[in-house]
């Protein structure tokens, strides 16, 4: 076999602007280039103590078992689900976006008897309806998603519906993979049990180390297991030995990754956890009113929209992948299709982390503008039945 001719690595210089990963600081991309060190280190024992207390901050929690999962957002959520789910449990999720139906396939993974809570793709769960189901079913674990990366819907919520588990003495995973660093999140305040996100998308870091905490009457659960998890790589009994006290070996950990998240977080509590919600909701809210100044719709209203993925409906005149092809050979432009139920019908935007800035605003909203324009689309008046909110 002749050894192949592999040229230098180049990669275009794109405008991160779809559902992640976002535009990387520099200071973080700066912190990847540190010098190794053993994942035993002394040195690197002191920057997980100090991960670990960023992450706190970010989630707002002063949960004990709050580490970053080695692997993307989904490893996070796995962590969640295989940890927390016993064989034969019932597990409440909702059916109103893509990712509830990831959370579905990963708790009937772990052995679960899934039932559904339904709300329509572009609408967050009605508190009345997660009553409902849990008369009806009596889950032990009810899982919901902060905020819907394939509709652009964020829940509203968070504290009544934990509330509505724990009076029924469920435990709550929430799915914060597009909020955490973002969108206002307050983990102790509302009660939530198990949160899991990801590294990039509002923290604007490179995927490999995705947050996670557990408060003590999760982690009980996870202690206390009859059945070890399926996963042993993702078992948080094990990992305990290694982010708890002991900081004894489990598996090598992703050095230069927590290096680029403790950075990235160093960033959030530079800025201030609540300043940086106002930005995003700012810069987003700048989008939002630049597509509608083009007579584009979202897809959800102001009073579940979620700041860090704006969803937008596509015009009936134009090919929505088209554009999407135009925006990033044209312009080094990405925004990303629908999933799902919304195929074809919305492009997702997203405006996190180091993106969410007006620079990229306007660049995006300019390249948009003229993208469409070629594409044949003449705005016109929003639809009077369009779930937007006058701003």
């Amino acid at each position: 076999m002749e050894r192949p001719a592999v040229p230098e690595l180049t990669v275009p210089d794109r405008t991160l602007m779809g559902p992640g990963p976002s535009d990387v600081h520099p200071r973080v991309l700066r912190a990847m280039s540190t010098p190794l060190v053993g994942h035993l280190d002394p040195s690197f024992l002191e920057i997980m103590d100090e991960t670990q207390a960023l992450l706190r901050y970010t989630f707002r929690t002063d949960n004990e078992w709050t580490l970053p999962v080695s692997g993307t957002g989904s490893a996070a959520m796995e962590a969640a689900f295989s940890n927390l789910v016993e064989p034969g449990e019932t597990v409440l999720v909702p059916d109103n976006g893509y990712f509830g139906a990831r959370m579905a396939s990963m708790a009937e993974r772990a052995g679960g008897d899934v039932v559904r809570v339904s709300a329509p793709w572009g609408r967050p769960l009605d508190p009345a309806d997660v009553e409902r189901a849990f008369a009806e079913h009596s889950p032990a674990v009810f899982a919901f998603v902060h905020g819907e990366t394939s509709t652009g819907v964020r829940q509203p919520d968070v504290a009544r519906l934990t509330d509505i588990a724990h009076a029924n003495d469920a435990l709550v995973i929430v799915d914060a993979v597009t909020t955490l660093g973002g969108v206002e999140l307050r983990v102790d305040e509302w009660g939530i049990d198990v949160a899991y996100s990801g590294s990039q998308k509002c923290l604007s870091c490179p995927p490999g180390a995705s947050p996670l905490t557990l408060n003590d009457r999760a982690m009980a659960k996870v202690l206390g297991r009859e059945d070890e998890p399926r996963s042993w790589y993702l078992d948080l009994s094990l990992l305990e030995g290694y982010w708890g006290e002991r900081r004894a070996y489990h598996h090598t950990a992703p050095i230069t990754n927590v290096y680029a998240l403790r950075e990235a977080l160093r960033l959030v509590g530079e800025e201030g956890i609540e300043a940086r919600w106002d930005r995003h909701r700012e810069v987003a809210g700048a989008l939002r009113a630049g597509l509608r100044g083009m007579g584009l719709a979202t897809n959800a209203d102001e009073a579940c929209w979620l700041p860090s993925l704006t969803a937008v409906r596509v015009p009936e005149t134009v090919d929505d992948g088209a554009v999407i092809e135009r925006l990033l050979v044209e312009y080094d432009v990405e925004i990303a299709a629908g999933l799902g139920d919304l195929a074809g019908e919305i492009w997702r935007i997203g405006c996190m982390g180091h993106s969410a800035r007006e620079k990229n605003v306007s660049h995006l909203l300019s390249a948009l503008g003229a993208v469409l324009e070629a594409e044949g689309y003449e705005a016109g008046r929003i639809e009077a039945d369009t779930p937007v909110a006058d701003d």
